[in-house]
């Protein structure tokens, strides 16, 4: 197969997931609330982006910030990781791609996975179980019974020191900072996920050239 033909069936892919993460993320997604409901109980001092608030990759500009509420047992979610991975090659060095927890209730692991995503992080692997998460939810997603040790596995093959990883997982400090997040996202009107705010407007994307269109009048504004 020639690359050119690779790309185009890459290309295709992605394109038809992001058809089916809108068809997903903006009618059956889940909800923490009713959407009227969020809208009249966010009090309006939710921070959008916060000086610890975790980021994909290199620092862009400051110009041109994405920030994306998500859940990592959301498969609207995982439809839309391929998506946001593509976007961050594109814009690399141009756009800050910000990552907040917003774990869904109705979701046995959401929490479980979050606290995990967030022990990891404080030795500095963040995006390493970000996307072990992604990679991996068919196996563990939508399930019942907690698969804690199934992310703890998933710190040792990314080589973490688990005395700390087990201390940070146990430390409630940790769940307040998952929490704190997605309290923010309640109080700004986020509902479901996953949802983006480009800076600081909430967006609702109906193609991928329509992510890329609104993300380059930002950065030509």
């Amino acid at each position: 197969m020639t690359p050119v033909k690779r790309n185009a069936i890459v290309s295709a892919i992605v394109v038809a997931l992001f058809v089916a993460f809108v068809a997903t993320a903006l009618a059956l997604r889940p909800k923490t609330a009713d959407p009227a409901d969020a809208a009249t109980t966010a009090t309006g001092t939710g921070k959008l982006v916060r000086d610890d608030s975790h980021r994909l990759g290199a620092a862009g500009t400051g110009k041109v910030v994405l920030v994306e509420f998500l859940d990592f047992e959301c498969e609207s979610c995982r439809a839309a990781y391929p998506v946001v991975e593509e976007l961050r090659t594109t814009y690399a060095g141009k756009v800050d791609f910000v990552v907040r927890y917003f774990p869904i209730p109705s979701h046995t692991n959401a929490i479980n996975s979050a606290v995990a995503v967030e022990a990891a992080a404080q030795q500095g692997k963040f995006e390493d179980m970000y996307k072990r998460m992604y990679d991996t939810q068919a196996t563990w997603g939508e399930q019942q019974d907690s698969k804690a040790a199934v992310f703890r596995g998933f710190a040792q093959e990314l080589e973490l020191d688990m005395a700390a990883y087990d201390k940070a997982v146990a430390d409630k400090a940790t769940l307040d900072r998952v929490e704190r997040d997605r309290q923010d996202g309640l109080d700004l009107g986020v509902s479901g996920t996953p949802t983006f705010f480009l800076n600081g407007k909430k967006l609702e994307p109906s193609s991928v050239q329509d992510f890329r269109d609104q993300i380059d009048a930002a950065l030509n504004g």
